[in-house]
């Protein structure tokens, strides 16, 4: 597996890769995927980290590292959209795309990375605990826009 920030032409990858994550709400393939495709090139600090196999995506998360006025001025990151193809999980993709999105984040002088999930799975929390991430610090909150 090779784990690499996505490329412009990684779209349709990306879009198959989605359907598994929300399978209600992802963009067909046409205009307005290409016009969200080209915002997301155009904003800094917004990075898809992809996993690849065979030349195909099987897993994938973004990371956006936010500038801030706070903690001496240092950004922080979130992450959102992971996913892994259900036939590849449990195998370390996954893993791998959090792992550089942590390194995006440190090698922006990130004071934190936050993640959120809308799984309530045992085995998917602890997929995030032993990648890292810790739900005993602060308290999450969330409001469908």
């Amino acid at each position: 597996m090779e784990t690499r920030l996505a490329r412009r032409e990684d779209l349709l990858g990306l879009l198959q890769l989605y359907r598994h994550l929300h399978p209600d709400g992802w963009l067909e393939e046409g205009d307005q995927a290409l016009q969200v495709w080209e915002r997301i090139w155009e904003t800094p600090g917004y990075r898809i980290v992809v996993g690849e196999e065979g030349g195909e995506l099987v897993s994938s998360c973004t990371v956006v590292i936010v500038p801030n006025l706070t903690h001496g001025g240092r950004p922080y990151a979130l992450v959102e959209n992971v996913v892994t193809r259900p036939d590849c999980r449990n195998r370390g993709f996954a893993t791998a795309c959090l792992n550089v999105a942590r390194d995006l984040a440190r090698e922006a002088g990130c004071y934190k990375i936050m993640l959120l999930t809308g799984s309530k799975r045992e085995s998917t929390l602890a997929f995030y605990r032993k990648a890292g991430y810790r739900s005993d610090v602060k308290t999450g909150f969330y409001q469908a826009l």
